[in-house]
């Protein structure tokens, strides 16, 4: 389907030609370029909400800077869509997010206008500082360093480095906080309080409108006038505010709230800050999902709504006749509420991904109980150990790739005291058009080598809930749970609760010639595949796991004392994973045995569905099947006369 363009936008391919415009032109460029982006991801989908919001904000900032020499950081990413369609890729936008197509975020290797490739949030001003200290190291002291960071990523404690070195660094640097109250749930936290605090103080707002017109005249009495100005400035905002300035505490010039969706006062007050030197925080007021009013009303169910009528607003879901497997998220949201009520010890946290996790389910049946701290996977996993040095039984639930921000709290706070930490890790393994930063790739190898640690991953959605009533039993310590994205297999999931025997995988099938060896949901493409084989003459054996670690000694002896040939297929990266796990024990226990492993191999994918990519990187039904194929013996199956 053909997208049309706007008049004007039409005309611009880069922000070269944004410029040849006039300041009265910009505000049509802002409804031509939202109405671009709401009729393309109504139609291919990707996120919205966002985009929307920073419409005004992208325009200024191009028009007023001159990009790529000046350096523009976009926090997350979420936010670049209109930033892509002004820097060369209005033309290509329709692939955003589809395999071999334009990634969803900013990414270096795609445009010079992507100045530092992002996914995951609360970089931006520790990577735009770097820049501006180069910047100055080089010499280039007209080159402006812009971080475009939400209020949401701002509670990072990456965010709250990178301003601490920042304000001691006399670089060319400009923040700008884009202050909607949301990241992908409503935000949270002191910081949120704080900046609700300036946006609402109206005497603070009064005199944030005179003050520029003062120090203006002032500063005329002489070079020394500036400096006492200054001080008087900041004793009165904080005396307004009755609290001190975070910001200018930290040696910032902060200047705002201003409104982030006039256009025309943004490129103005942006190129002024060019011109002033040191570190400046621009604070921006914006609308999450700006010109869509169902995104505005919304925030969170417009994130990322899919595919949906751009008239009506009806989000587009495929009709089914017969009931389907739930979510995996969803099971865990269902299951820690039932494993609550008969647990008093048991409470849930996550940063910053209630609805993404399903912790929204405990939060709003338990709300004393479940804990939303913000995007700060460090602070979550050391405030999880604090809660378990108490009694307390947390799941912990993170998606896996931002697992790998607290990594260091994980064996430091938690694994090395041996407390009773439950990791659910949601979006383990290829977690489809998000691409490289956001596939859970590394958690099977980076949690199996940390000591006391428990590392297990469900075949369906009656073991993830068998997984999370073991791990809440007394005494288990540390223990990690990983899920893929997406639906499980039952749609009758909701069995009764059976404690597991840690360390226990099972047989799914005998076999002969070749033993199949799976962990987690990638278990059903085995089973699917043993079926095709079957038909075929072609009878491998199956064993899940279940455990990486401790591993099922006693089955994996089963499986090198009868079988030469062994196929491991695991939803993550080959070295160190599951399968590098089982040829550990091979080597350790002297068996001899062809092993071929399949799985995620050593490069980073890009973005695609789920199918497409497990099909690439060769380990979907299809690739068992025919890796199966080329180590087993094919025998007739014979049928007995009747």
């Amino acid at each position: 389907m053909e997208i049309k363009t706007g008049a004007l936008l039409s005309t611009i391919n880069y922000p070269a030609d944004l410029k040849r415009y006039s300041e009265q032109d910009l505000e049509q460029i802002c409804q031509e370029l939202r109405q671009y982006i709401i009729d393309v991801v109504s139609i291919n989908g990707g996120h919205f909400g966002a985009s929307l919001g920073v419409v005004e904000l992208t325009v200024a900032l191009h028009y007023a800077l001159n990009t790529p020499y000046d350096k523009l950081v976009w926090d997350v990413g979420h936010q670049a869509y209109g930033h892509k369609i002004l820097t060369g890729r209005r033309n290509q936008f329709h692939t955003n997010r589809i395999l071999n197509g334009i990634s969803g975020f900013p990414k270096i290797s795609e445009s010079e206008y992507d100045t530092f490739g992002v996914g995951h949030s609360s970089t931006s001003i520790s990577a735009a500082l770097g820049m501006a200290v180069a910047s100055h190291y080089k010499g280039e002291k007209d080159r402006q360093h812009v971080a475009v960071i939400g209020d949401g990523a701002m509670t990072a404690g990456l965010a709250f480095e990178g301003l601490n070195h920042a304000g001691i660094e006399n670089s060319n640097l400009l923040v700008i906080l884009n202050d909607n109250c949301m990241s992908i749930d409503p935000n949270v936290g002191a910081l949120k309080e704080y900046l609700t605090s300036i946006t609402t103080s109206k005497s603070y707002n009064r005199f944030r409108d005179d003050v520029s017109n003062v120090l203006t005249k002032l500063s005329e009495l002489g070079p020394n006038a500036h400096k006492y100005v200054k001080k008087i400035e900041k004793s009165i905002k904080g005396t307004l505010l009755r609290q001190s300035n975070l910001f200018e505490a930290l040696n910032f010039r902060y200047f705002g709230p201003v409104d982030g969706h006039d256009v025309k006062k943004l490129a103005s007050v942006i190129k002024d800050l060019s011109a002033i030197p040191g570190p400046k925080l621009l604070h921006c007021i914006t609308v999450k999902g700006k010109g869509f009013a169902l995104a505005e009303k919304d925030q969170t169910k417009w994130h990322a709504p899919g595919l949906f009528d751009k008239i009506t607003g009806e989000i587009k879901k495929p009709v089914v006749d017969k009931p389907q497997p739930p979510k995996y998220q969803d099971v865990f949201g269902h299951t820690l509420v039932e494993l609550a009520e008969s647990n008093p010890k048991i409470v849930g946290i996550t940063p910053a991904m209630p609805s993404g996790s399903s912790m929204n389910i405990m939060m709003k049946a338990m709300p004393n109980r479940a804990f939303d701290v913000g995007i700060a996977e460090q602070h979550a996993v050391t405030f999880s150990a604090g809660l378990a040095t108490q009694g307390l039984v947390p799941f912990c639930n993170i998606y896996s790739s931002f697992m790998q921000r607290a990594y260091d709290q994980v064996i430091h706070d938690v694994a090395i005291q041996n407390l009773n930490v439950v990791f659910c890790l949601d979006r383990a393994g290829l977690a489809g058009a998000d691409g490289a930063t956001h596939h859970g790739a590394y958690d099977l190898a980076y949690m199996r080598c940390i000591p006391n640690m428990v590392v297990a991953s469900p075949m369906n959605e009656e073991e993830l809930r068998n997984l999370m009533y073991t791990a809440q039993q007394e005494n288990i310590g540390p223990f990690t749970i990983r899920y893929p994205r997406g639906n499980g297999v039952m749609p009758d999931w909701k069995r009764p609760f059976k404690a597991l025997e840690i360390g226990k995988g099972r047989k799914i099938c005998d076999g002969e010639d070749v033993a199949i060896l799976t962990i987690g949901h990638v278990g059903n493409f085995a089973v699917e595949a043993c079926k095709e084989l079957n038909s075929e003459g072609i009878h491998p054996a199956h064993y899940d796991l279940r455990f990486v670690k401790p591993l099922d000694e006693v089955l994996l002896h089963e499986v090198f004392k009868r079988y030469a040939k062994i196929v491991t297929v695991e939803d993550g990266c080959l070295q160190g994973g599951m399968g590098s796990a089982v040829l550990e024990f091979m080597a350790d226990h002297n068996y001899k045995a062809d092993v071929i492993r399949l799985g995620i191999p050593d490069e980073f994918i890009e973005h695609g569905e789920q199918p497409e990519l497990w099909a690439l990187c060769g380990y979907d039904t299809q690739a068992i099947i025919e890796t199966v194929k080329k180590v087993a013996i094919s025998r007739t199956t014979k049928t007995m006369a009747s």
